[in-house]
């Protein structure tokens, strides 16, 4: 158990205070998840600089800095947030700084080749009613699974492609439908980069208040990532390889919105964290990090 004495404790407590809102019924009780799922994270993360193996495919240089929380234990923290995980997550990355605000969920999707061509066509108005229409479908399954719907607000960051190093960024805010103008708006600061066999994402869970402050920290982690050799995406081969079913739009588009629900992971941590950050007085970025800086010193 945690030494409730200490302000790590406190913020811990707290955090599992605001999970009861909103966390899914289980058998376990929230707090007991949580801390069984901190437990987990604190056997298995590793501190930067590292390098991380990203299944067959990739591979990321883990800067100082930063930690990285694999799979199982990062599914296990995502589902006492009151998250789904799925067989797409690869793993959970904090700063180790208590004063940044944020983390980033990485996935692969075997999505296969993704043709780029379209990216030079873009209309991002086209691109924002899509991603509306996909919100909205989305919507759907998130009433069915106990959270609030959502809606669209508005760009934080137009999409940009580089064709060269065939990475995509984009970044969307989005809130809680009907919630009030001055209401916390969560903040998906989304990356990606493609391979010959799917793409892997990189992407930035924050507020609107700390977005251009954190967004380096994407852009830091994306340029971190390498495809091994063979699984590049000017490896493809035409005769051999699959192709993906949709284009790169559609990972701005209704697609990102509706079959990725980023969206609804921002919901279900940013807006509900928010309250933490106020009770506890640090950011739960910050207090997991005092978590794993105790278990660093403690080694």
């Amino acid at each position: 158990m945690f030494d409730p004495s200490t302000r790590q404790a406190w913020g811990m407590l707290s955090l599992c205070a605001v999970l009861l809102t909103f966390a899914p019924a289980s058998h376990a009780s929230p707090e007991s998840e949580m801390e069984a799922a901190v437990q987990a994270m604190k056997s298995s993360q590793v501190s930067g600089p590292a390098e991380i193996v990203l299944r067959d495919q990739a591979k990321l240089k883990l800067p100082a800095g930063y930690i990285w929380v694999p799979e199982p234990a990062a599914g296990q923290m995502m589902r006492a947030m009151g998250n789904h995980s799925d067989e797409r997550e690869l793993g959970l990355i904090f700063p180790q700084s208590e004063e940044a605000r944020w983390m980033a969920v990485a996935k692969y999707e075997a999505a296969g080749y993704i043709k780029d061509d379209d990216a030079k066509d873009w209309n991002v108005d086209d691109l924002f009613q899509s991603l509306k229409e996909g919100t909205a479908e989305a919507n759907k399954d998130r009433v069915a699974r106990g959270f609030n719907e959502l809606e669209i607000v508005g760009w934080v960051e137009k999409p940009s492609y580089d064709a060269a190093l065939h990475r995509l960024v984009w970044s969307m805010s989005a809130r809680d439908k009907g919630a009030p103008a001055d209401a916390p708006v969560g903040i998906n600061y989304n990356t990606y980069a493609l391979g010959r066999e799917g793409y892997i994402s990189l992407n930035l869970l924050t507020n609107l208040s700390d977005v251009e402050q954190n967004k380096p920290h994407a852009q830091t982690l994306l340029a971190a990532l390498t495809f091994q050799e063979g699984k590049r995406y000017s490896d493809f081969n035409a005769s051999t390889d699959k192709v993906a079913e949709y284009g790169l739009a559609a990972l701005v588009g209704g697609l990102a919105a509706k079959k990725l629900g980023f969206f609804a992971l921002a919901a279900g941590l940013l807006a509900k964290f928010s309250k933490v950050i106020l009770l506890g007085g640090a950011a739960f970025a910050g207090v997991f990090a005092k978590v794993f800086k105790r278990k660093k010193d403690q080694a």
